[in-house]
């Protein structure tokens, strides 16, 4: 009987749903799942999970005791409901949820280390083993050390915004669980350094960027996994097939869900080793390697800011749920995003998380407009996954 490219594709790779929306995650069945602020911020608005977002604040309100002021409870109910998203996911996969680390410490080693072991204390006091979480940073080389000392503490990390072959090298020699190289972006910067309009899969400078890192690590025996990310199209995980992971939104999974055909295997650890040196890897190598990357370069310094906006617009929507004043809510919200303040919300100035941009953008014009966000990040959210 003929399966779907997305059940052949699980026969070689390991999908990984990138939501933080609990049925999207039963309805495609995927073994992992991650989530990072913006996609929090989206499954918070919705009805089903108002009862997890009051819980996480009272439990932050609690902990911080009487006259504590709003953003500290916030920045903790931030924490709390991270880590309840991610217990709800555990129920439902059998493999890790990845939980991020604020995106605003990525050139603080200790304070990532810090911010790790409690996200990792929290789960475990409820009832969760750290084996099952990947606790989530930026490939920055302060973060790669962060992750190195946490690995050998039995606290497992996926080393995300990565662009370059340097910080996948690097997150290989610090012992680092996973990585999460962003094919998706790298193909962006591309298109918009050259002027192209589009590339074919197979030359996809992000596919051939994931399938360089694939190869090298395979053929100097490094157990870092690779889990591709930040897809644009499915012809990109097409290309990636057999890779160790994969993560996918929900719309791209159910397209895969919605195909037939033969899938061919791209990638396999088994195949003849790639003509690639072994590159030397400190501090020193790390950053001149990344002064001279002018594409990972400016994609890492873009995503953490993309993911910091994430998180405020979080703290932005929580501390008005604190105040119960929602209209305030979104204009804030509205202008975290709007940087040229021209009333629309462009995805260069989202710099967050496609998903989430795509579910909010309902007339697919590459803008998001005030009315579109005052819909509700959480509805808009709910109606792409009713859509695909």
């Amino acid at each position: 009987m003929p399966t779907s490219l997305l059940e052949q594709l699980k026969a070689v790779t390991v999908v990984v749903a990138d939501t933080g929306d609990i049925n999207s995650i039963r309805k495609f069945t995927p073994r992992d799942a991650t989530t990072n602020p913006s996609l929090i911020t989206a499954a918070a608005q919705m009805p089903e999970y108002q009862e997890l977002v009051r819980a996480a604040l009272d439990w932050a309100r609690k902990e911080c005791g009487q006259g504590a002021d709003r953003e500290r409870i916030v920045r903790l109910g931030i924490d709390r409901l991270s880590v309840e998203f991610g217990l709800k996911i555990l129920e439902i996969v059998p493999g890790r949820v990845s939980t991020e680390v604020d995106a605003r410490l990525s050139f603080d080693t200790e304070k990532t280390i810090e911010k790790a072991r409690f996200l990792i204390g929290l789960y475990e006091k409820a009832g969760a083993k750290r084996t099952r979480v990947l606790i989530k940073m930026a490939s920055t080389w302060e973060g790669i050390k962060a992750a190195e000392i946490l690995e050998k503490e039995g606290i497992h990390c996926n080393l995300t915004l990565l662009f370059g072959l340097h910080q996948a090298v690097a997150c290989a020699e610090a012992g680092v669980t996973l990585i999460s190289p962003f094919v998706g972006r790298i193909l962006d910067w591309y298109l918009k350094d050259t002027g192209k309009k589009e590339y074919a899969p197979e030359e996809d400078p992000g596919v051939q960027s994931v399938t360089t890192i694939y190869a090298y690590y395979k053929k100097f025996g490094y157990k870092t996994e690779v889990m591709g990310a930040s897809f644009r199209n499915v012809g990109e995980i097409l290309e990636l097939a057999g890779c160790d992971l994969l993560t996918i939104a929900p719309k791209l999974l159910a397209e895969l869900a919605s195909f037939g055909g033969d899938l061919e295997r791209k990638l396999d650890p088994k195949a003849p080793a790639a003509d690639l040196a072994r590159i030397p890897m400190d501090e020193k190598a790390f950053r001149e390697a990344h002064s001279f990357d002018r594409m990972s370069n400016e994609k890492l310094a873009e995503g953490i800011d993309g993911f910091t906006k994430a998180l405020v617009a979080l703290e932005a929507l929580l501390l008005e749920k604190l105040r119960t004043d929602s209209s305030n809510a979104t204009r804030d919200l509205f202008r975290v995003f709007d940087l040229d303040g021209d009333g629309f919300i462009t995805r260069e100035e989202w710099a967050g998380t496609d998903a989430v941009f795509d579910a909010l953008d309902l007339n697919a014009d590459g803008r998001i407009t005030p009315e579109e966000l005052g819909a509700g990040l959480g509805a808009a959210f709910r109606l792409q996954m009713e859509t695909h």
